[in-house]
């Protein structure tokens, strides 16, 4: 019986890291493709308006600097709404500062809730938004000011319903784990929402993604009680058959920081893995009209409850190999989920490489090193956000951890800055 068990064990890890590898990627696989997950050159028109929300929730330590930067965005006709909560007056004073320095740009949103959330932000400010697309972006964000000239031709081009953008964690040096959190950011954004876009099902990123307003409103904005509002919108939207263009380019991507603790990692994976599972209980993606779409949103949603068992089930098929007991055949096929583990390991290697060419960073060896030993704790940390997820979700608690942000990527686009002017 443990031999069997052993082989079902090592037979499900090979399977789920076989899937995962082979969606890393997805960009990658030929020339073509990787070409065709770029945004077009506009043509140099402005056909459409934008409101660019910006829910801020104690981030005095940013806010001014992300909003100063967007007002520097070349598109002729956009405007900025800061959505601050009641009772942070420290983020609302900098955003009344910010709308009485450029009124012409910069509006301000009070949000009343008394349980504060994203979701609920974002809500409150959708009435107040006058554009035709409504963009979403977070308080630390560093936006590239030909963004939206890009994003519009893409709308206009495609005929979209919504556009995603790229953002990219770029602080990679900070800490032993924020390397491998920016190469997470760089095969999701870089390589995996294309595959999703194409396979009709895709699990929105929670900025830089940009919709018509009319199909926001139409949809009712975004689930105020849903962790993971972007996943539950995106979802939402491709069961109406949601017409989704993603686009990336390393110039264009909106920059932003990795978690400055591990509790803050920690907590902010465990709110995106309950997110993901809030939506799977929901049901919505039943709607989507192909069997091959619901089967990838099955999946994908479930993906929580696959890490929280992978870190159950890695150390016990190991320890049981190890120690014996089991017939040396089924030992030895608890080694099998070493080969993609491994493949991917060398195309994470590959990947990093690729990278620092895309962003102009100096990657060396101890940062290869840094990778590849970081790996199995890295993994421990997802697993461990995996089975709390699962935990609170059975509990019933849903309260929002938020992630707090110091501004460690900003030292970056200063001295790029600096550069540019000089």
């Amino acid at each position: 019986m443990v031999s069997i068990v052993l082989l079902l064990d090592s037979v499900i890890l090979m399977a789920v890291a076989g899937v995962t590898l082979w969606w890393m990627m997805h960009a990658w696989r030929t020339p073509e493709v990787l070409e065709a997950t770029a945004f077009a050159e506009p043509d140099g028109r402005h056909g459409l308006s934008f409101s660019l929300l910006v829910p801020a929730r104690h981030e005095e330590a940013v806010l001014r600097h992300t909003v100063e930067g967007m007002l520097r965005i070349d598109h002729p006709a956009y405007e900025i709404v800061v959505i601050v909560g009641h009772d942070d007056p420290g983020t609302s004073a900098i955003a009344h500062e910010l709308a009485a320095e450029h009124p012409d740009k910069v509006k301000v949103v009070v949000d009343t809730h008394e349980t504060k959330n994203k979701p609920k932000a974002l809500n409150t400010a959708l009435p107040h938004a006058g554009g035709d697309i409504v963009g979403v972006f977070d308080a630390e964000d560093i936006v590239h000011r030909e963004l939206l000239s890009h994003v519009d031709f893409a709308f206009r081009r495609e005929s979209a319903d919504v556009v995603q953008g790229g953002v990219q964690l770029v602080n990679y040096d900070s800490s032993w784990y924020s390397l491998r959190n920016c190469l997470e950011y760089f095969f999701w954004f870089r390589s995996r929402l294309h595959l999703h876009a194409r396979k009709g099902f895709i699990p929105l990123g929670g900025n830089t993604v940009f919709v018509r307003a009319e199909l926001l409103r139409e949809t009712g904005g975004w689930d105020g009680n849903c962790l993971a509002e972007d996943c539950d919108l995106g979802v939402r939207l491709s069961s109406r058959g949601a017409e989704v263009v993603v686009a990336y380019h390393a110039a264009l991507v909106t920059r932003e920081e990795t978690p400055d603790s591990l509790t803050s990692l920690l907590k902010q994976r465990t709110r995106w893995n309950q997110g993901f599972l809030q939506v799977l209980r929901k049901g919505e993606w039943r709607r989507l009209s192909a069997f091959r779409q619901r089967v990838l949103a099955r999946y994908t949603l479930s993906t929580p409850f696959l890490q929280a068992a992978t870190g159950v089930m890695i150390p016990a098929g190991l320890i049981v190999a190890l120690i014996g007991g089991v017939p040396l055949p089924f030992a030895l096929a608890a080694w099998l989920p070493m080969l993609p583990m491994v493949t991917m390991m060398v195309f994470e290697a590959v990947a990093l490489h690729d990278f620092g060419r895309e962003y102009g960073f100096v990657i060396r060896p101890a940062h290869y090193l840094k990778l590849i030993a970081g790996g199995p704790l890295y993994s421990l940390l997802l697993a461990v956000a995996a089975l709390r997820a699962v935990w609170r979700e059975y509990t019933g608690r849903a309260d929002w951890e938020l992630t707090s942000h110091v501004g460690a990527h900003l030292d970056l686009d200063r001295r790029e800055t600096a550069g540019t002017a000089r």
